[in-house]
């Protein structure tokens, strides 16, 4: 694109509501945010156990930037790899039932490390259709011969796995998937890698915290095994920020030394690393938070079952309403958002044209009035 095409390109952006714009928060992520003045009943955030504002979370933080700084100078390799970020790996290891761990900067930089350290020309990958965006990029940048097939349709991978002649074999999935909220049939995954001699990479962003008693996905289906790298955020239900990839020694030894992503960046700051472990602390020890998020899922369906909305299936927090049209996403967004309740109209391209949606992300930090709120005022829009 041209540099006089900018302006033009935006006002088409425009034209078909896909125009997007920042909200600029005055307070931190929470049930109840401040925009503008303004105070909303939020359902955007993918902060899932109510974490991300915790005092122990900040306690840690706190205290960690006293005994560690705050920059990380350089890249681990170069500058040193912080202790409390070997300890941070180290647990986040045991706590999913690997042997070792790698902490990432972001989910987005590790699936690009990890994708383009494993394959590259004359290797296959096997991506599902609805994998996030930077699961797809990381496919295309890696070189390899880049093969996507139908959402959990493992009919048609297994075609693909069949008449591929690389040697070299990834399958890519999401554990679960963030725009719908269902979930991969990971055990199945996982034979049909055994059986086609791949590697299984999961991105379980939004599983972690969430299933297998918080341990995540990895936990939930008990696939631990040698063809396995699991990822996850510590951005969503961690309350945190960044990622780490888990699986055998050799993997995470071979990723330090082959991963770009990780290799060729300042590392994160370490206080990072000391809100992480406090975090772990809260997802096992408070499992009344899963259990009450579980509540208020079930209680938004129920509420929206006998209405004409089309809710995606989903266990998760993640709740789709998918409406079909951009402007009317848009519309209904801010309608609620008239109404004080904050949810995001989702639309493509992050979503397939005409499947725009509303987006409700649920958090253990809601109350059961918080979620009546929001399903009452769903419901008067459909007056």
């Amino acid at each position: 694109m041209r540099p006089d095409q900018l302006a033009g390109a935006l006002s088409q952006l425009q034209a078909e509501h896909r125009l997007r714009q920042r909200a600029v928060l005055d307070s931190p992520q929470g049930p109840r945010v401040s925009i503008g003045g303004r105070d909303y009943l939020a359902f955007a955030s993918n902060d899932y156990l109510g974490l991300a504002n915790h005092p122990a979370l900040k306690a840690a933080m706190r205290e960690a930037i006293e005994a560690w700084g705050v920059g990380g100078g350089a890249s681990a390799l170069v500058a040193g790899h912080f202790a409390i970020q070997q300890q941070a790996e180290e647990a986040l290891a045991e706590f999913v039932g690997c042997e070792a761990a790698l902490l990432f900067g972001s989910g987005y930089a590790a699936n690009l490390g990890v994708v383009s350290s494993l394959v590259g020309r004359g290797d296959a990958i096997f991506a599902d259709k609805l994998n996030h965006a930077s699961l797809n990029d990381a496919c295309q940048l890696s070189r390899a011969e880049f093969k996507r097939f139908r959402h959990n349709d493992l009919a048609h991978l297994a075609q693909l796995l069949q008449n591929t002649p690389a040697q070299s074999r990834l399958i890519v999935v999401d554990a679960v998937y963030s725009m719908e909220g269902d979930e991969a049939p990971l055990t199945e995954l996982l034979q049909l890698a055994e059986r086609y001699d791949a590697w299984l990479y999961l991105d379980d962003a939004h599983g972690f915290g969430i299933l297998g008693n918080g341990r995540g996905a990895l936990v939930e289906h008990a696939l631990q095994h040698p063809r396995v790298v699991y990822m996850a955020t510590l951005g969503k239900a961690a309350g945190v920020a960044g990622a780490f990839v888990a699986g055998s020694r050799q993997l995470v030894d071979w990723l330090v030394n082959r991963a770009r992503t990780y290799i060729f960046t300042t590392a994160h700051p370490p206080a990072q690393a000391a809100a992480v472990l406090a975090s772990l602390q809260l997802i096992e020890q408070e499992s009344w938070r899963r259990l009450l998020l579980q509540e208020h899922i079930s209680a938004l369906r129920a509420a929206l079952a006998k209405t004409s909305f089309r809710l995606c299936s989903s266990r998760m927090p993640i709740q789709a309403i998918i409406i079909g049209g951009n402007e009317a996403a848009v519309q209904m967004a801010g309608d609620l958002q008239d109404s004080g309740i904050w949810v995001p109209a989702i639309r493509p391209p992050t979503v397939p044209a005409g499947t725009a949606r509303l987006r409700v992300s649920l958090s253990a930090a809601h109350s059961g009035q918080d979620v009546s709120q929001l399903a009452q005022a769903l419901v008067r829009l459909l007056r």
